[in-house]
């Protein structure tokens, strides 16, 4: 790689907007290396432990969204179908479980090809996709893994919407 493309990866590295967005925000955050940033970001149901990772070699921005909620052995088969699920509804995205240590997470990636530039409202929107369907799915997962639901009463249970107020 010469120096006019290292230049030019340092200049358009899209984890400074997330930097920028994460500050204007307050949300405590740390930039682990050049191109990993993690974040904390409260939400309704729980703190999400989210990672932005610069990809330069693909021109992706990766995000993974995780809570604080680990999938016992036993419910493991019934929280993968509750994934497989929940992604069939999901237009960006997907959730993934990583079987090595149990840990649920919300997945995404924005393509920066050709050297396009990320924008605050890019990131912002990435960032929001993944805080909404976590916050929509979160008791889903809550159904199936502490209350023993299957998959489809743990779908069905966090579908339920109210109307009007009590």
């Amino acid at each position: 790689m010469s120096l006019i493309e290292i230049a030019r990866d340092q200049n358009n590295n899209p984890l400074d907007v997330v930097e920028h967005m994460a500050a204007g925000n307050n949300w405590p955050f740390e930039r682990a290396s050049e191109d990993e940033l993690g974040l904390v970001v409260t939400g309704r149901w729980t703190n999400y432990q989210v990672s932005f990772t610069w990809m330069s070699d693909i021109e992706a921005l990766h995000l993974a969204c995780a809570f604080d909620m680990k999938v016992p052995e036993q419910r493991l088969a019934q929280v993968q179908q509750l994934i497989a699920l929940i992604n069939e509804q999901l237009w960006i995205g997907h959730f993934d479980v990583w079987t090595q240590n149990g840990v649920v997470m919300f997945r995404h990636a924005l393509v920066l090809a050709g050297g396009v530039a990320a924008s605050g409202r890019q990131c912002e929107a990435v960032l929001g996709t993944a805080l909404d369907s976590c916050e929509r799915y979160f008791p889903a997962f809550q159904f199936a893994i502490w209350a023993g639901k299957s998959a489809r009463e743990a779908m069905d249970s966090a579908m339920f919407e109210t109307s009007g107020q009590a």
